[in-house]
């Protein structure tokens, strides 16, 4: 292709962010309209992307390279497998719904002066996100995916920090020392991952001779990649350790809780729905692409840790009683499922764990959004504050369910299918890690059910009592999530189609095969 269709895709919301930006601090209504109509332009780009890749063909197709900083290596390469195509689908589709959730989160306060554009700054913000989001799945070039990878960083922080949740935080100091801390602590520790991996990153630089994925998938193959094993372990523990924080992987995640609690709803979502899936994404792309023996070293002590995360998350879950904070939670233990399908090393696996990335997103991003509007109406995060709410709110709490049961899981759904993969590949190569995962469905049930009953249920409180639905930008949100979660639920295969050829390929980088199922010759 002439016309570069992958940066087109990145570059359009960066450009609106700047032009968002810029809109005087009277207009903020125009900065709203400006960040959604580059969002969907955004999502019209990311389709075409769709349209245009062949599951079929070459691995990594709709290819840019362009020579960059030619003294170290480095070239500007873009190309997108089907991982990449779906999680690129996943970002452009959730962003303007998390800009259609925030639209009055950040208006400023009267007590603030005119000149102040928290509006302004806001929405650029989420689509600078977008733009660097979107990059890291297209790049091929190792330093150009570090870039990115660590660049994010930046606006995330000002989005914790800066853009507290009004709902329950107001604008006191132990508020904002709080969201400061949040922020904080996220910056901290992805540095400090990302710091040990740009070690990584050199040292691979050192041993190759180059960055590029195809240039070291070709010297791999034909032998001449001279990579000592102790030498492949130390780099793939700087690749991962990066990922795993980013991820999150316990006892990586302590982050997590604190930023999406002290976020505002729709950044929120932007960090478990969209941001961290960069980090299983890369444990796909690069851990087991370029250090393949390494990751099946490394395979037992991972499998340990997702399985930590899944019950650990889970079962933090089931005592919270913070509504975002659960959610929070059950994130860390469904980011347990996809780490342990991706390192399960079956085709099972790791296409229930790509899947369970796409499909995470969207019904994290439903149930969180729909809690978020539910929050913003009694203006507590605390569970104990409601109760009643499907009687003087039908709507929001049919949307809150619907969000609920996918996240558990429920056959009919979209994670069901994934879940059930991850499980059947999980299964066909460690039984007993199976069985012991298995648990976190259990659990996901009691805390979703559990959660839903207990503000949704029983007598209606005098606080909800005058609480009002879902109103037609709320739906507008809501809606589209459920119709996807069904559908993909439904019929998962055009999903499938896309992201099983490159799984075959991840399978052939580790020299893997599926384990054979184990039967009993006829007599």
């Amino acid at each position: 292709m002439s016309f570069p269709l992958l940066t087109a895709t990145a570059v359009l919301p960066a450009a609106g962010a700047i032009l968002t930006a810029a809109v005087p601090a009277a207009r903020r209504t125009v900065a709203k309209w400006l960040a959604l109509l580059f969002s969907l332009g955004t999502l019209a780009l990311a389709a075409i992307v769709l349209v245009r890749f062949e599951p079929g063909g070459d691995r990594y197709q709709l290819t840019e390279s362009h020579s960059w900083i030619k003294d170290f290596g480095v070239r500007y390469e873009l190309g997108v497998d089907g991982i990449g195509v779906a999680l690129i689908a996943l970002t452009a589709l959730l962003i303007p719904f998390v800009i259609m959730a925030g639209w009055n989160d950040a208006d400023p306060l009267e007590t603030q002066s005119k000149r102040w554009r928290p509006t302004q700054g806001f929405f650029a913000l989420i689509l600078m996100v977008e733009a660097m989001v979107i990059l890291s799945f297209e790049a091929t070039d190792v330093f150009l995916f570090y870039i990115f990878f660590e660049a994010m960083l930046i606006p995330m922080y000002f989005l914790i920090g800066g853009f507290g949740d009004r709902a329950h935080a107001g604008t006191d100091e132990a508020a904002a020392t709080q969201r400061s801390y949040a922020a904080v602590k996220f910056l901290l520790y992805n540095l400090v991952g990302g710091l040990i991996m740009l070690a990584a990153v050199i040292g691979l630089y050192v041993v190759a001779g180059t960055f590029s994925l195809s240039e070291i998938a070709e010297m791999r193959a034909a032998g001449t990649l001279e990579m000592s094993t102790n030498v492949e372990r130390l780099l793939f523990l700087g690749f991962f350790f990066a990922f795993a924080v980013k991820a999150p992987l316990w006892p990586l995640h302590t982050w997590l809780p604190n930023a999406m609690g002290e976020a505002t709803t729709p950044v929120a979502v932007l960090i478990t729905a969209v941001v961290d899936k960069v980090g299983t994404f890369a444990m796909l792309r690069f851990c087991l692409q370029l250090f393949p023996e390494a990751s099946k070293w490394a395979t037992p002590v991972v499998l340990v840790l997702a399985l930590v995360s899944i019950v650990y998350g889970a079962l933090l879950a089931v005592g919270q009683r913070d509504i975002k904070r659960l959610i929070a939670y059950a994130s860390i233990s469904h980011f347990g499922f996809i780490i342990l399908g991706i390192f399960a090393m079956t085709s099972q696996g790791q296409s229930g764990a790509t899947l369970y990335m796409v499909n995470h997103g969207l019904s994290t991003a439903a149930l969180m959004l729909v809690a978020g509007f539910l929050i913003s109406r009694r203006g507590s995060r605390l569970i104990a504050d409601y109760g009643g709410v499907q009687k003087v709110a039908p709507l929001l709490a049919g949307t809150f369910l619907i969000g609920g049961l996918a996240t558990l899981s429920l056959p009919g759904l979209a994670p069901f299918v994934s879940e059930f993969l991850v499980l059947v590949g999980v299964f066909a190569a460690y039984p007993v890690v199976g069985i012991v995962a298995t648990t976190g469905i259990v659990l996901a049930a009691l805390y979703v059910l559990v959660l839903y009953q207990r503000t949704m249920t029983g007598p209606v409180k005098a606080e909800v009592s005058g609480m009002p639905d879902l109103k037609a930008r709320e739906l507008a949100v809501a809606v589209p999530l459920i119709v996807l979660l069904i559908g993909l639920g439904v019929y998962p295969k055009p999903l499938t189609d896309i992201v099983n050829p490159a799984i075959t390929h991840t399978m052939q980088d580790v020299n893997k095969q599926d384990p054979k199922p184990e039967v009993e010759a006829a007599k």
